[in-house]
């Protein structure tokens, strides 16, 4: 019986690049080297910038994937379009290969460094194919039989222009429409203009987007000019919206044309669950427009420096599609001039899988905390809770903190120094907010045993930090 050799990693590692230096990389000789070989290789060809011993390697890769996002931190337009003319030889059909295996070009930026993964068992001889061979085609509903070659990537659009490589990507995906599919997961609109989006909009396969954020300082008919995008992305499962103005020249009519057609596309996003809306002017008075077209239970619903009336705390709170949240985020939403009522109603709809509560700078007062603690006090699954901002009252504190007894699992507390610390002028008296935290912790202590818990000041007016005390005053940056 014979027995096999297999030859040793560092070897076969030194054999490749011995090729690489020779120039002698041929097709041919590709389809003869071990599979295992390749991911060394392709590194080196990669860092050293061997475009022509690239789009060969492209051609010939073993894998079912090639993962070039986690190598590309300092991408080179050479390099990357070394990688691009080689798949076009693939789509094109230029060259003819025994083995053609490869179906996902992923330039998402991944944190596990495959790469380095592989350099390292090839070190210890083992040689797991699995990990290059996984194909996650469970992220793009469309890509089943359609395309050969799908592209997956991570978008961040931060700048008012797109760096070469990006550029030359959306070219190259342009030109070669119906040869592949652009899947883009995560896509983040920071601060490009919108007329430079709408055009990658437009090349991307917008159903393939799951986690979005917009904070480009839109106004209102800039975003109704993107709604029909928003949409398409039908498994949008996290949806970030911040900063949207409402311009004062818009009519009333006009405004309500604009948010009913922002809103009606959340009819066709059957799988949002996250809802993230910070600085958004036009929803005082609409929120009932957009609860009325979520079609699914959120779990995550944080409207935050917003200015909402009366009225839409309590089509919130009625609302069917925020009975299961688990975080509810309404800070610097101001409700010092309205009743409670209903977001006591909400706090007990969702007591039983709230999880994260912060009303942090809402300007609640004492006359008003009463209204929410009998159903603050049954959110038995809160771990974590943030009071902070709100000018209320040692006495009210305290029955704040004997209300939240029984909340076994909390974790994190957050609560403002009482209104006793401050001068009539505003200023904090740093000594009264020492001694008074201090009761405080020892009053909390004497009635259980906090996992975490802070009294935190107002914002410091030089700095903008806060002040906490845990056990002892933890000075402000000024």
């Amino acid at each position: 019986m014979k027995m096999r050799i297999r030859t040793p990693p560092r070897l076969l590692e030194l054999a490749g690049r011995s090729l690489l230096r020779d120039q002698a990389l041929t097709i041919s000789t590709l389809e003869e080297l071990p599979t295992e070989l390749f991911p060394p290789l392709f590194m080196e060809a990669f860092s050293r910038r061997h475009c022509e011993a690239l789009k060969l390697m492209v051609q010939a890769w073993p894998f079912l994937r090639l993962p070039l996002g986690s190598l590309m931190k300092r991408p080179c337009p050479e390099t990357f379009q070394a990688v691009l003319d080689g798949l076009d030889a693939l789509l094109t059909q230029r060259v003819r290969l025994r083995r053609w295996k490869l179906q996902v070009l992923d330039l998402q930026d991944v944190s596990e460094n495959f790469w380095m993964v592989w350099s390292e068992v090839m070190a210890g001889g083992c040689l797991p194919n699995d990990m290059w061979n996984r194909k996650p085609v469970q992220n793009c509903p469309r890509m089943r039989g359609q395309q050969p070659l799908t592209v997956f990537i991570d978008l961040c659009l931060k700048n008012r222009t797109l760096d070469e490589c990006l550029t030359c990507l959306f070219l190259w995906v342009k030109q070669r429409e119906g040869l592949l599919h652009l899947c883009c997961k995560k896509l983040k609109m920071l601060g490009m203009p919108f007329h430079n989006i709408r055009n990658i909009l437009k090349i991307v396969n917008l159903d393939c987007i799951q986690e979005m954020e917009v904070n480009c300082n839109w106004t209102l008919p800039i975003l109704a000019e993107f709604t029909p995008y928003l949409g398409q992305m039908r498994n949008l499962h996290r949806l970030v919206l911040s900063d949207v103005d409402v311009s004062r020249y818009i009519s009333p009519e006009k405004k309500k044309e604009f948010v009913t057609q922002f809103t009606s596309q959340f009819l066709k996003l059957r799988y949002l669950q996250k809802l993230y809306m910070n600085s958004v002017s036009f929803l005082e008075g609409h929120l009932d427009q957009l609860l009325s077209c979520l079609k699914t239970p959120l779990k995550i619903l944080a409207i935050t420096n917003c200015v909402l009336l009366e009225s839409d705390l309590r089509h919130l709170s009625q609302c069917p599609s925020i009975g299961q949240l688990n975080t509810l985020d309404l800070r610097g939403v101001r409700l010092a001039n309205v009743s409670l009522v209903p977001l006591q109603v909400l706090l007990e709809k969702v007591a039983g899988t709230l999880e994260y509560l912060d009303l942090d700078d809402c300007g609640i007062v004492d006359s008003q905390v009463n209204t929410i603690l009998p159903a603050l006090s049954r959110c038995f699954e809160l771990t974590t809770f943030s009071f902070c901002g709100n000018p209320i009252s040692m006495a009210t504190l305290e029955n704040l903190l004997c209300h939240t007894i029984r909340l076994n699992n909390l974790c994190l507390e957050l609560y403002p120094a009482p209104r006793e610390s401050y001068d009539a002028d505003g200023t904090l008296c740093r000594s009264r907010f020492a001694q008074l935290g201090a009761e405080l912790m020892g009053r909390v202590r004497d009635l259980r045993e906090p996992k975490r818990i802070l009294f935190c000041t107002d914002y410091c007016s030089r700095c903008g930090n806060r002040s906490f005390y845990d056990l002892e005053l933890d000075q402000c940056c000024c």
